[in-house]
């Protein structure tokens, strides 16, 4: 490979900008997965109901999807190594706030501010690796990203059990402080000036407007919940529905939009989009779903239906170096493709054979299922970006992950709605086996989502004659 040179023409180390960019994006994941181990503490110690402390991961989500247009922006305005440095400290001092939180609302605004941290590094990370690798070899590059991604799903859980039983909750927050200042050190020296400056003037109507994204997700997370005042929720959804209805139309409507969504005039990119929110929707539903049938089905404790998740993880995490790889190798039709199919196998096979699975088969399903996610997710991420022309990538990764988030969470909405009233009406006409079948509904209804994702990679187009296609027109 050639010596990296940065914007001022300095060589620096590719290879230490990369670890550094991965090693603070690995962190702020772990501190997304795990803190679910650790609310029946929290509860606890702040005297708070389930339905209060499931805010921790529920407001993160809405905070950081929010975030996620803004992304491009803020690439394009703020040289790169002041951006990292700063959302790194962001989310230092968040982690501090919630260390020191005497009350529950305090560690709220902590989690709030990691969540804006996160949500600019998420979009962020994967749009400067795709700009400093060259086009062959982003396949493998990212496929080296997925797995270090994947192996958080896979250490958070364990990281967090470990942690917890041999100190308090705010161990956990310690531990996160300790690795991300760091980084932040690190960064200081390995992170350079790499992107390219676009300087415009923040659209302030598009980011109020973005605003209906989180009343959209709010909407969709109440969905099965006791107690929710439905006629107030249909009018937040009407609401944030023309919010951001508006939101699109003013994005092809000013100068400089804050989120350039003509990405989408491009069909490889659309479908790259598409498929990484159903091979997402697959994942998601997997490590929310499967540790339920085991506690519920398979009667197994909490923390064995989670370790249960952990060899799933870990194949996702060993695939994703190879698949990018051979994405790079075959063309990356040919690989999604097989992602897809082992997908669509692995709710066929649930849906199919009917009766009470075993903890094996439900791991080996899991396997299956998340090491089709392996041959998907990053490689529509790099076949989206490899569809666009440069200066529209990262306006690109923003659309794709903003969409995949929520996608993923519609889709958890969908599963948790079909599983609990499936369940209930089987109960009232007297069903034994009530659970069963509306755990086998729920993987009927996520083989249609596979079905259609695999239909999606059968009408892909081979990724570098489209990009070239593109750079031409």
């Amino acid at each position: 490979m050639q010596q990296a040179i940065d914007l001022k023409g300095r060589p620096y180390s590719h290879l230490a900008f990369i670890w550094t960019l991965l090693a603070g994006t690995f962190t702020m994941s772990i501190s997304q997965s795990s803190l679910s181990t650790a609310y029946p503490t929290l509860m606890r110690y702040f005297n708070i109901p389930a339905s209060t402390v499931q805010w921790l991961t529920t407001g993160f989500m809405l905070v950081m999807v929010v975030m996620m247009p803004v992304s491009p922006w803020l690439l394009n305005n703020i040289r790169f190594p002041v951006l990292f440095v700063t959302v790194l400290a962001l989310f230092d001092v968040g982690t501090f706030i919630i260390y020191l939180a005497p009350s529950f609302g305090l560690m709220m605004l902590g989690r709030v501010m990691e969540a804006m941290a996160v949500g600019i590094m998420f979009p962020s990370y994967q749009t400067v690796m795709l700009r400093i690798t060259p086009e062959d070899q982003r396949g493998s590059v990212m496929g080296f990203a997925g797995l270090v991604m994947g192996s958080a799903l896979a250490v958070g859980p364990i990281i967090s059990g470990i942690v917890l039983k041999y100190t308090t909750w705010q161990g956990l927050f310690v531990v996160f402080m300790v690795i991300i200042t760091v980084v932040f050190l690190i960064a200081l020296k390995t992170i350079k000036d790499v992107m390219p400056a676009h300087a415009s003037k923040l659209d302030s109507g598009s980011v109020i407007s973005s605003l209906g994204f989180i009343g959209i997700l709010y909407v969709v997370n109440q969905t099965g919940k006791a107690n929710v005042n439905w006629g107030w929720m249909m009018g937040l959804l009407v609401v944030s529905v023309l919010a951001v209805a508006y939101f699109v139309w003013r994005q092809f409507h000013v100068d400089t939009p804050l989120l350039d969504l003509r990405v989408l005039k491009t069909v490889n990119f659309d479908l790259a989009v598409l498929l990484t929110g159903a091979s997402y929707i697959a994942l998601i539903v997997v490590t929310i779903i499967f540790p339920l049938y085991y506690q519920e089905v398979l009667g197994l404790s909490p923390f064995a239906s989670g370790m249960a998740l952990v060899p799933g993880a870990v194949v996702l995490s060993l695939l994703n170096p190879l698949t990018g790889k051979l994405a790079d190798r075959i063309g990356f039709k040919a690989t999604m493709l097989a992602g897809m199919t082992m997908i669509v196998f692995g709710w066929l096979w649930l849906t199919l054979v009917g009766g009470r699975q075993s903890l094996v088969a439900m791991i080996l399903t899991a396997a299956l299922i998340e090491g089709g996610n392996a041959f998907v997710m990053m490689p529509a991420v790099t076949l989206g970006a490899n569809s666009l022309p440069d200066h529209l990538i990262s306006h690109g990764t923003a659309v794709i992950t903003t969409v995949r988030q929520i996608l993923g969470s519609t889709g958890v909405a969908v599963a948790t709605l079909v599983l609990a009233g499936v369940t209930a009406s089987r109960a009232k006409a007297g069903s034994a086996s009530a659970a069963l079948v509306g755990y086998r509904a729920v993987f009927a209804a996520f083989l249609v989502v596979a079905v259609v994702g695999w239909v999606f990679a059968v009408l892909l187009r081979d990724g570098r004659q489209t990009a070239q296609k593109t750079r031409n027109d």
